[in-house]
């Protein structure tokens, strides 16, 4: 902001203004899909290993 001289009274109101601006599209976009949240799918990409208990760790 100090590049661009603003002054430093308006970094935050500036800095809220974005996030504000964020949080509208998000719901905007929530309106016009109008279905539930969906997290995208997750595949592992590692073997999968048995558990170790914790007394049994050699603390690595």
């Amino acid at each position: 902001y100090d590049m661009l001289n603003i002054p430093v009274d308006l970094y935050t109101p500036l800095f809220a203004i974005s996030r504000v601006v964020g949080w509208c599209a998000h719901r905007i976009e929530e309106l016009l899909n109008g279905g539930p949240i969906i997290r995208p799918a997750y595949k592992a990409v590692f073997e999968q290993r048995p558990y170790t208990p914790l007394s049994e760790r050699n603390g690595a």
